[in-house]
């Protein structure tokens, strides 16, 4: 079902019992985030493909750290948008009752004051070591020589995200799949529902029995499985839904 109006969007307080938010790099590009790949994404005549990823840190480990660097110094001149701003007041209001998983790497849900969103591919400045696994804040880090240097161990800090080549996390993944089963609604905002195992998850909420949403100006696999689907942008349709939902929450309480 298309839908261009919440008004027309049929939900219930019986829908909130779990709502589960996935985002993609759609949400941040009402921003201005670029995606750093496609057309235009060359850096010094590499693509991203070549330089995020083990074997490029293993063999210039200072080459892919000036590039993360230059994506980081890009993105920070983004701001959170309406969309981002939404999600927040839906965490607000729903509490742990809702869950924001995102495959975006860019923080801007962080920013926005998300606590802890699940980071299916990480967060581009948060920093880990690349042989004992320790985590570091930048201001516990000397960025004047690259790579940065592991305080406990003394290897080589990478940026915390996953590279290509590289599985997610297990547990990440896990708490993101149990979460989508335990749904009764899905929102798939932002995502092209082709980069796996991401793209399941919408997939396994709907074979679980949650209403599924999809907000996305352009169609993608899973459309013609969502129970209803908004093509207007998700600084455009979030606030509104969520409102939505506040209305329905406030009454289910009286």
């Amino acid at each position: 079902m298309d839908l261009t109006e919440i008004d027309s969007f049929d939900i219930s307080a019986d829908h909130l019992r779990k709502v589960v938010a996935l985002t993609g790099a759609g949400i941040s590009a009402e921003s201005g985030v670029p995606t750093f790949r496609g057309e235009g994404g060359m850096w010094r005549q590499h693509r991203p493909e070549e330089l995020a990823t083990p074997q490029a840190f293993a063999s210039n480990p200072q080459m892919v750290w000036e590039w993360y660097l230059y994506r980081r110094q890009i993105i920070a001149q983004s701001n959170p948008n309406a969309g981002h701003d939404a999600l927040v007041e839906l965490e607000k209001v729903l509490k742990d009752r809702f869950i924001l998983i995102t495959q975006n790497v860019d923080g801007l849900h962080r920013r926005a004051g998300h606590k802890n969103p699940i980071e299916l591919h990480g967060n581009i400045f948060l920093n880990r070591c690349n042989s004992c696994s320790e985590r570091y804040p930048d201001d516990t880090l000397d960025f004047d020589k690259l790579p940065p240097l592991c305080l406990n161990c003394q290897g080589q800090i990478r940026p915390d995200v996953v590279w290509f080549g590289e599985g997610l996390n297990h547990v990440t993944i896990e708490d993101a799949f149990l979460h989508s089963q335990q749904a009764t609604l899905f929102l798939s905002i932002g995502t092209s529902a082709v980069v796996h195992p991401a793209a399941a998850l919408p997939v396994v909420a709907k074979d679980s029995g949650a209403l599924l949403v999809e907000i996305n100006p352009d169609r993608t696999p899973i459309t013609s499985l969502a129970d209803a689907v908004f093509t207007d942008s998700s600084a455009q349709v979030l606030p509104d839904l969520v409102n939505k939902i506040k209305q329905i929450e406030t009454k289910s309480k009286n």
